[in-house]
């Protein structure tokens, strides 16, 4: 990944934002939206590009359609932000962007990040002199955002940026600067955040272990990569993924009272910048209560398919390609609609038949905890076997470190838990089980026999791996990055 200082590697905490936005502006007084809409900064909707993806036709007249929102974080230290951020940055930047499809039946979501360092087309974007640029190819994705050197940066060239990318229509694009982390995570009286280990290192004091964490603590948490977990901005996504779902349930546990909606929406109007759609309270409230009935366990959060590429990343084909064409029909990660009723992929039935073939799982049994460990080294073996037994129904699935060398895939296994390692062994045919008291868990260490239906060649020119499909049917490169809203806040803080 990239080098650069790490003064530059900052938080946006976009998406938490939208989160806490779309539960607390619902409730609020008529008397408090006048106070909001003069909180609230929009960005001029002439740089958004002219020639963009067709806006989706509900299913039936008058029936809801799929919303997709792209949520940017700026490092401004404008307007009291430096004290946050430290430093004095210069023009705005954004690392971080979270594209959440919120599904047709605004029940389910998924939020979608992009690496920051990720090689892109930047396609033609406004200047402040009113000129247009020319298209830019093998550009890192986080440079549309500074693009033109606005103060508080070009939120409408990376909303153009990730249209051309996906071929997904943006509805709504909203800027989040430091302030608002500080001040939302406050209001809600802290947030639940794992920290993997110590840090006290560039300015950041942090301890090890499951806290509350709110204002400067917080930003401190969500900005650091340096001295944290693997080090890497992926990882720092996914600590990101997991604050943020965090700050998503304790608002959701706070409820719609008066004394926690206002200071929250206050809070949050105040480090806003959004498109014109979304530009004053009452429209807002409409986008707010459209979709306030989705549950925690109905997000998901993905970061887009990629592989290191020197110290950027490009996306992995065909697999985010594939991503983008499951939002495109509005299906979940694993082809399915949202109401259950949806045809599903080719390889996602062929999986469900496999499983229901294996007998239904007992509660016991779907809640045994397993480890699954990449016995090999290729990249992404461990993610696909643990999508397989997600999709089978275990629910307590982790990662394990890698173990490469293994000829053969094995299954470890506690004898108290011998019943759901028989049931993970029938997932991995000619899996060796091997009994291993006191481990307490289900271990399946896969080996070179474990081959995923299909093969696939990244766009890096690597040599093949077998990591088209899993059992479930979810391509690897999807289901080695995913993680559900409401999954332990320690658990897979690392990409490794």
């Amino acid at each position: 990944m990239s080098s650069s200082s790490p003064r530059r590697r900052f938080l946006r905490t976009a998406i938490g934002l939208a989160a806490v936005l779309v539960l607390s502006v619902v409730g609020a007084g008529a008397w408090f939206y006048h106070r909001l809409d003069h909180n609230i900064t929009t960005f001029d909707a002439g740089g958004v590009a002219t020639e963009r993806p067709p806006a989706p036709a509900p299913a039936t007249p008058g029936a809801q359609v799929p919303v997709n929102v792209l949520l940017l974080g700026s490092d401004t230290r404008d307007d009291g932000n430096d004290a946050l951020g430290g430093g004095d940055e210069g023009v705005g930047n954004s690392d971080t962007a979270i594209l959440v499809h919120i599904y047709a039946d605004h029940k389910h979501a998924v939020g979608v990040s992009i690496p920051r360092d990720t090689l892109v087309t930047i396609p033609s974007c406004k200047l402040q002199d009113g000129t247009w640029t020319r298209p830019r190819n093998d550009q890192m994705f986080n440079s549309a955002f500074s693009l033109g050197q606005f103060a508080h940066g070009n939120p409408a060239c990376t909303q153009n940026t990730v249209e051309s990318l996906t071929g997904l229509r943006i509805d709504h694009t909203v800027v989040v600067d430091f302030k608002g982390a500080a001040a939302m995570t406050e209001a809600i009286g802290g947030v639940d955040a794992c920290v993997p280990n110590d840090v006290d290192q560039y300015g950041i004091h942090l301890k090890k272990g499951l806290q509350k964490l709110s204002g400067q603590s917080a930003v401190d948490y969500l900005r650091t990569r340096h001295g944290i977990g693997d080090g890497s901005d992926i990882g720092r996504m996914k600590r990101q993924q997991a604050f943020l779902s965090s700050m998503i349930k304790k608002v959701q546990a706070q409820g719609f009272s008066l004394p926690t909606l206002l200071p929250l929406a206050d809070a949050a109007t105040k480090s806003l910048t959004v498109d014109e759609g979304l530009g004053t309270a009452m429209k807002l409230v409409d986008f707010a209560r459209s979709v306030q009935d989705i549950k925690l366990s109905d997000v998901t959060f993905v970061t887009a398919p990629w592989r290191f590429a020197g110290e950027r990343v490009r996306l992995v084909q065909p697999d985010a390609d594939t991503l983008w064409k499951l939002l495109k029909e509005d299906r979940t990660l694993d082809g399915q609609g949202t109401a259950g009723t949806g045809a599903a992929t080719a390889s996602a039935s062929a999986g469900a038949t496999a499983s229901a073939s294996a007998g239904p799982l007992a509660p016991e049994q779907a809640a045994a905890p397993v480890v699954v460990v990449n016995g090999v080294g290729t990249s992404g073996l461990a993610g696909s076997g643990a999508a397989a037994l997600k999709a089978r129904g275990f629910t307590n699935v982790t990662l394990g470190a890698n173990d490469p060398g293994r000829q053969t895939t094995q299954v470890f296994y506690d004898p108290a838990l011998k019943a759901a390692a028989d049931q993970v062994a029938a997932l991995f045919p000619g899996a060796k089980a091997v009994e291993e008291p006191g481990s307490g868990a289900v271990t399946v260490t896969l080996g070179r026999d474990y081959q995923p239906a299909g093969t696939q060649i990244n766009d890096l020119g690597a040599s093949p791996s077998p990591t088209a499909t899993v059992p479930g049917g979810i391509p690897t490169g999807i289901a080695e990055n995913e993680r559900n809203a409401d999954t332990d806040p320690c658990t897979n803080l690392t990409f490794g």
